[in-house]
């Protein structure tokens, strides 16, 4: 496939091609399997969350509550991504448009936006829970927690809406083969052959306003938690109190790791291995939706034994 047609001394809109494993074509098929069950889980245990959630009043607490958002999140972004993959090793399916490129590029980078705040809400939750436990109830009240929620979807989406536009731009006169099963901008934007210094700037804007600023957000909420679990006189109750924890550190670790080691390979590591892209790439964006609905569900002992009742009735 042509990466760009020309005709009559203009660049037509290109086709761009996506990559699957590279030199493991011929398994492709083969492989297609673990990201067939992955999507499968992902969505079925983020539908089992919020069908729980929605259905069990004694679950409408806000811990639950952002929960839900958080698993919303979690199916966009799994069939933002899932079916692009799917093409390539079910049907050896790789060209995608520039509009569809872009626009699942947009629903990926907002999602994570989303995601990234879910997890910061999740995080204050936790430090009102163990700080003010007498006053959360009236501190996050559903209104509020509504508020919240919305505008940390608009800023999301107003932050990553510029990015296609940018690229939009562009003429895309190289050999338009991406790097991964989906598209996102650090990737699309290297195909361009026009200066990308203004994306570049922009890009690390964006990740710094978001991915940046909640994490350092995180840190400092559980800086604070540590410090109200210390004064603690009881041990037992210690534990106890930093066991709420353990979930929200989990999903932040499985949603922060590969999203940073991604960002720095593709911003600084020219001569790191393809594979290892590749692999980061798949990690960072399916194994979060997968892993967030078992993990709660294994921590959460009220929401697993709903989960069981709905299953064994």
């Amino acid at each position: 496939v042509s990466p760009g047609t020309f005709g009559k001394g203009k660049l037509l809109e290109p086709m761009f091609l996506l990559s699957g494993i590279p030199g493991q074509e011929d398994i492709h098929l083969w492989s297609s399997i673990p990201f067939c069950l992955m999507y499968v889980i992902s969505i079925v245990g983020n539908s089992v969350i919020l069908f729980i959630i929605k259905t069990d009043p004694t679950l409408h607490e806000p811990m639950y509550i952002f929960l839900s958002m958080l698993a919303v999140t979690d199916l966009g972004l799994s069939i933002a991504t899932i079916p692009t993959i799917l093409g390539i090793y079910l049907f050896n399916y790789r060209e995608i448009s520039f509009e569809a490129c872009f626009a699942q590029l947009f629903f990926i980078h907002s999602l994570q936006c989303i995601e990234s705040s879910m997890l910061l809400l999740m995080a204050f939750d936790r430090f009102v829970a163990i700080h003010e436990p007498l006053r959360y109830a009236s501190i996050l009240t559903l209104p509020r927690i509504g508020k919240i929620g919305l505008v940390f979807l608009l800023r999301g989406v107003a932050i990553i809406f510029p990015l296609p536009l940018l690229l939009k731009r562009f003429q895309y006169c190289r050999a338009n083969v991406l790097s991964h099963s989906y598209c996102v901008h650090q990737d699309v934007m290297k195909m361009a052959c026009s200066d990308i210094s203004i994306n570049s700037i922009y890009g690390l804007f964006t990740t710094l306003l978001t991915v940046g600023l909640d994490s350092l957000l995180i840190f400092l909420s559980y800086v604070m938690i540590l410090k109200t679990v210390l004064l603690i006189a009881s041990p037992a109750e210690c534990l106890r109190a930093l066991n709420t924890c353990v979930s929200h550190l989990c999903t932040i670790l499985l949603f922060y790791t590969p999203m940073i080691g991604l960002s720095v390979i593709h911003r600084f590591g020219k001569g790191s291995s393809p594979f290892l892209q590749i692999l980061l790439g798949y990690i960072y964006l399916l194994v979060p939706p997968l892993m967030n609905p078992i993990v709660y569900s294994v921590k959460s002992k009220h929401l697993r034994a709903r989960i069981i009742r709905v299953f064994v009735k």
